[in-house]
């Protein structure tokens, strides 16, 4: 049999314009997403950075430059009632965070380890302070309050911190948990250990970045606290938030540039060290 050779059909010839169009659009692709993340952080942290800088301006007009000084930090330092309010709020900050810190620990340790009736239902309630609005849980509190005649005060403050900043807190263990492997724990019983020491020498451990990471992130939220505090704080007892938002109220002054940048400054260091943190566990729990 002769063999029949059968040629196949030339692909079509592509047009220069074609691939000019599509480079082009590769080019531009690769520029879109570095430009629109530019433009992202440009919003939201130049509004800061303008912050910091006029912080620094000698001068009292606010949007002005006139030269370099630390005049206003110097103000805000001898500012008696500003000192005031930062103790106030340093007090209910460390408080209500030893005491989410020792609540979400052991609710998160509960929740992942145990069963019990309603737990579903504890599961959704837990959460709650982090899902509705600040301005409901404000509200909530101070009709709680006022129903049982409790006066407001910095306990007041205290039990509300505490009460949003536990969900918090159990949020950041849990997950820790999840990501533990539970044949550790298994493995000291097999070794004679009792549950105390398995929980002291081997949970723990594990769990210490997680504890510190959530207390960092809850005494962050409640130093930053004001739709909240403003609702349930007494007379006397005003926060640093609360005292520079009176302020606002009677015109923009060059104070209030130090004392947020100041804030902005303590708030920015625990974020970082909660992140560090939460870092820190997962890389252990990985070599792990």
């Amino acid at each position: 049999m002769t063999g029949v050779t059968r040629r196949l059909p030339a692909a079509p010839a592509i047009p220069r314009t074609d691939i000019g169009l599509r480079l082009g659009g590769r080019r531009l692709g690769r520029l879109a997403l570095p430009t629109v993340g530019v433009l992202v952080f440009a919003f939201l942290y130049l509004p800061m950075i303008v912050l910091v800088i006029f912080s620094f301006n000698s001068g009292a007009r606010m949007g002005h430059w006139e030269g370099f000084s630390l005049r206003w930090y110097e103000s805000v330092f001898d500012n008696r009632q500003l000192k005031d309010a930062l103790e106030v709020s340093i007090w209910v900050a460390t408080m209500s965070t030893i005491l989410s810190t020792i609540l979400g620990t052991l609710t998160a340790l509960a929740m992942e380890r145990k069963h019990f009736p309603g737990k579903l239902t504890f599961d959704g309630v837990l959460y709650l302070p982090v899902i509705i609005p600040d301005i409901v849980m404000a509200l909530s509190l101070l009709l709680f309050f006022s129903a049982v005649g409790i006066s407001m005060s910095r306990w007041t403050i205290l039990i509300g911190h505490t009460a949003f900043n536990t969900a918090f807190v159990a949020v950041i263990i849990r997950a820790r948990l999840q990501s533990m492997d539970p044949r550790m724990e298994e493995a000291a019983a097999d070794l004679y250990a009792d549950p105390w020491m398995a929980f002291r020498r081997v949970t723990l451990p594990q769990l210490t970045p997680a504890i510190i990471s959530g207390a960092l992130m809850a005494f962050t939220m409640s130093f930053d606290e004001f739709v909240i505090t403003s609702f349930i704080g007494g007379q006397g007892d005003t926060t640093l938030p609360v005292k520079i938002y009176s302020m606002l109220r009677f015109g923009l002054k060059p104070e209030i540039n130090a004392v947020a940048v100041l804030v902005l400054a303590a708030s920015s260091l625990l974020v970082v060290l909660s992140l560090a943190l939460q870092g820190r566990g997962r890389a252990v729990s990985i070599a792990v």
